[in-house]
């Protein structure tokens, strides 16, 4: 398998060609590690690289598929957030369905404030767009991994955006899923594990080995409702004007306008995460009426552009995301386009508790997203 061939596939192409015995585990793997040996140089998302445990996890999925085995995302190689690792619950049912994981991707290191970032031993991971800025946080390593075609899915988990910001910022795709869909990483329950890809249909793959089967979407026109403040953000103006721009583009979707006056969820999400309280019902009504209105709320997903490694400065990059880790609501971020300078912007789709197929249905049906690619000359460079 060249590196053409391994790029091009999706996670169910991969599976389907494994379990029909057309591609090998071993080959797909073997793949995944060249392409990682080959760009992670210079941009840092792998702090390990498991490559002796992954081909042997490779050579364990096609002695399954021989014995008759038909395991569903059989033979993909998936990234796993360094706080995630093998173990955590997402890990153990991923590779159930037989994925194989090649490495651990960087999350923040200690003692920052902001976690819009991500650390290796050879340095901060970096932005495949632009190198000078951050790639998000907190799942970094994951995002620019499947950003830059190492691995077409990777873990993280989202506490208050950890999945949707850095896919925003690298240009991926990244699904937070209704809260307790899977156990919470956190005692406070705020933090759900999810995909970061570069297809909807994979982070579909990814929900369907986690989760389980889910209700399909209806089948009617959905209605979608924009908000680039949710009544208390002061969004980027490029950037908002970037993700509505996006939103006019995405097929099947009729707008409706309604206020949405939320408060801000910074102090509730604080206090929960402290055990000083617990507020998660803060925008509880204001949500019901809003999803009265609309099937989807859309949103920029960050009020800003992704900041350089010094830090966001006063902005908080989650202002427009972890409300709807406090109230459970799935969100999905899609890649909406560049603002003027070249920087990434995420649109991010909301809808009500348990819908996840509806914004996967929309992911699907988005125009291919037009701008360049990133770079993958091992500096991050674009191309």
């Amino acid at each position: 398998m060249n590196d053409e061939e391994y790029v091009s596939l999706g996670v169910d192409d991969i599976a389907a060609a494994v379990r029909s015995g057309e591609l090998r585990a071993v080959e797909v793997v073997a793949a995944a590690l060249r392409r990682i040996a080959e760009r992670d140089g210079g941009l840092r998302a792998f702090t390990q690289v498991w490559r002796d445990a992954a081909l042997a996890d490779a050579r364990a999925v096609d002695a399954a598929v021989r014995r008759g085995g038909r395991p569903p995302l059989a033979g993909v190689p998936i990234a796993v957030k360094a706080t995630e690792g093998r173990a955590s619950e997402q890990s153990r049912r991923l590779l159930a369905a037989g994925c194989v994981p090649v490495g651990a991707t960087a999350v923040p290191g200690p003692g920052t404030p902001w976690r819009t970032w991500g650390l290796t031993d050879r340095g901060r991971t970096l932005n495949p767009w632009l190198p000078d800025r951050s790639p998000g946080g907190s799942s970094a390593g994951s995002a620019v991994a499947v950003a830059t075609s190492m691995v077409p899915l990777a873990t993280g988990n989202d506490g208050a955006g950890s999945v949707r910001i850095p896919a925003a910022w690298c240009g991926v795709i990244g699904l937070k899923p209704t809260g307790g869909r899977l156990p919470a990483r956190d005692r406070a329950g705020l933090n759900v594990g999810g995909p970061l890809a570069r297809r909807a249909a994979d982070a579909a793959a990814w929900l369907r080995a986690v989760a389980g089967p889910v209700p399909p979407a209806a089948d009617r026109p959905a209605r979608v409702l924009w908000s680039p403040t949710l009544g208390f953000a002061e969004p980027d103006q490029d950037v908002a004007a970037v993700a509505r721009a996006a939103l006019r583009e995405l097929p099947g979707l009729v707008p409706v306008e309604a206020p949405v006056r939320l408060r801000d969820p910074g102090p509730a999400w604080t206090a929960l995460r402290a055990g000083d309280g617990d507020d998660r019902a803060l925008n509880d009504a204001a949500l019901a009426t809003v999803f009265a209105a609309t099937d989807l709320l859309a949103t920029p997903t960050t009020p800003n552009p992704p900041h350089d490694h010094r830090g966001p400065g006063p902005v908080v990059s989650a202002a427009l995301t972890w409300a709807f880790n406090l109230s459970g609501h799935p969100a999905i971020t899609l890649p909406a386009g560049h603002t003027p300078d070249g920087a990434p912007v995420g649109l991010q789709l909301v809808a009500r508790h348990g819908e996840e197929a509806l914004l996967l249905a929309v992911a699907r049906n988005a125009p291919p997203w037009r701008g360049p690619s990133p770079g993958t000359d091992g500096g991050g460079r674009p191309a």
